[in-house]
């Protein structure tokens, strides 16, 4: 059986507003902002707004929100970055791969030839992430 919901991960101070990150897309149920460790160019979590630890403990309702964002970021990634192709990856709990303990999906759009960067190995420039973003928030209109 998976732990209790932390309100105090990343993710939740996120929402909450307590600590800053490159936001991409909102809507009532969903929130969607850059890696700031990117494996690839454009790599963005989609997280819903609905505490959640993970698909173990999501509402099926908060979790197809969460999809749909997903699917509309791909596609919005897709333009931006030009990219050959897209990985959408969801991990659940330690054995699962799962780091921070709020819901979230990767959404990275990939280019023919080039490997994913491994998790967490570098941090990526501000100007650069925002640039990331801008891009990513033009393709979503």
């Amino acid at each position: 059986m998976p732990a209790a919901y932390d309100t105090n991960n990343i993710f939740a101070k996120i929402l909450r507003g307590e600590l800053p990150c490159y936001k991409v897309y909102e809507d009532e149920h969903v929130f969607a902002f850059l890696d700031i460790m990117p494996r690839s160019h454009g790599h963005t979590l989609v997280i819903p707004k609905a505490p959640a630890r993970n698909i173990l403990d999501v509402t099926p309702d908060d979790y197809a929100h969460v999809a749909r964002a997903s699917h509309k970021i791909a596609a919005a990634a897709m333009k931006a970055f030009e990219a050959d192709g897209i990985t959408v990856q969801q991990f659940n709990e330690p054995a699962g791969g799962q780091v921070v303990f709020h819901l979230h999906m990767h959404v990275m759009p990939r280019k023919d030839g080039e490997p994913l960067l491994p998790p967490a190995s570098r941090k990526e420039e501000a100007k650069v992430l925002e640039a990331t973003a801008a891009k990513l928030i033009a393709a979503l209109k």
